[in-house]
């Protein structure tokens, strides 16, 4: 059997957890804890990782990792983004700044994206139109990081694997 590593990133609320849970065959788990951050409204926080898994067949599995969102865990977004095959960071554009959050996460996985593939998902585009794909684009462009970036709801499992899906398209692009 032949496994791959994907990483899932982004602020705390962004939807990691939630979106591992919609896609994975098996019971997703999570390392959560009553969250104390009071400027995100969430009952709960992940504080080491959310793992899930999905099957590709009989013979290959995608293992998927969440990242704690919180920048206090980055020590974990080192750990976890050893092996990993590719990166989703997830946006959630109800947040005071959120292509400062991109950057963020643009930087402290530049080795990742640099050396595999990464897809943007924004979150909460529909009650926030600002700002627009359009902006992350340029964001990304400015960064120097090639990854598409698209409107996605985690709590749908198929916008979930349709960002898998621009993942492993971009993956494939760059074995070929």
């Amino acid at each position: 059997m032949t496994e791959y590593k994907i990483l899932f990133t982004g602020t705390m609320g962004a939807g990691k957890t939630t979106a591992i849970a919609a896609i994975s065959d098996v019971k997703s788990i999570s390392v959560d804890v009553p969250n104390n951050d009071k400027s995100v409204d969430k009952a709960n926080t992940t504080v080491g990782l959310d793992y899930g898994e999905l099957r590709l067949g009989d013979s290959e599995h995608l293992r998927l990792y969440g990242t704690p969102g919180q920048a206090r865990f980055e020590f974990m977004w080192r750990i976890l983004a050893k092996g990993a095959l590719g990166l989703v960071i997830l946006v959630d554009n109800s947040r005071p700044d959120p292509l400062k959050d991109l950057s963020i996460y643009l930087q402290n996985f530049a080795e990742l994206i640099a050396s595999s593939a990464c897809v943007v998902g924004v979150g909460r585009l529909p009650a926030h139109a600002s700002p627009t794909l359009d902006d992350y684009s340029v964001a990304l462009d400015r960064a120097g990081a090639s990854c598409p970036v698209v409107a996605v709801d985690v709590r749908d499992a198929e916008q979930v694997r349709m960002l898998l899906g621009l993942l492993l398209l971009q993956l494939e692009c760059k074995a070929a």
